[in-house]
């Protein structure tokens, strides 16, 4: 993979939860597909509101960010479970069983690399630098950009065959 690549060994393959959890970890901005990813996490919840939809990151000073009132509400409604910024994500990361990166572009996205090298399968955009992380079909899934539905589709697959999340995690370590 292109980009800046993790060392494997600081990022150890963690078991996975027993019952499917999601998780992004990214700046708290509409380009990031935050409010795609809580907007698919409402759609799954409707059917499944047992299922965990992590967020850790932070609201900057970006026009394009996600404002406190925003962020207080999807907390209270109990759709995200905020972490906030964290130095050290490898413990979110061991609490979800498939990381999700509904961003609009990116360079090669290092959280993307760290959950893969985790054994995690991956949901993120057909978008430059997010879609190389992803063979479809053996470690995730992409989706388009700015498509809640689609997104909210395809994690779905995970909570009802969660063995998907198993083996697309191990591939994904493979290729990390």
């Amino acid at each position: 993979l292109n980009g800046s690549g993790v060392d494997v060994d600081a990022y150890p393959v963690a078991k996975l939860p027993c019952v499917p959890a999601f998780l992004m970890i990214a700046r708290l901005l509409g380009d990031k597909g935050v409010r795609e990813y809580v907007g698919a996490a409402r759609l799954v919840k409707k059917l499944y509101p047992n299922i965990e939809f992590g967020l850790v990151g932070w609201i900057d000073d970006n026009p394009n960010a996600i404002d406190d009132r925003e962020l207080e509400e999807w907390v209270a409604s109990g759709v995200i479970k905020y972490y906030g910024r964290l130095d050290d994500v490898k413990p979110a990361i061991e609490e979800c069983s498939v990381y999700v990166l509904p961003s609009y572009r990116e360079g090669t996205p290092r959280t993307v690399l760290e959950a893969m090298a985790m054994g995690r399968a991956i949901i993120t955009t057909d978008a430059p630098g997010c879609r190389e992380t992803v063979v479809v079909g053996e470690n995730g899934f992409l989706v388009p950009i700015k498509a809640v539905e689609e997104l909210g589709e395809v994690m779905l697959r995970f909570v009802v065959d969660p063995e998907l999340a198993v083996r697309m995690g191990r591939r994904s370590r493979q290729i990390a």
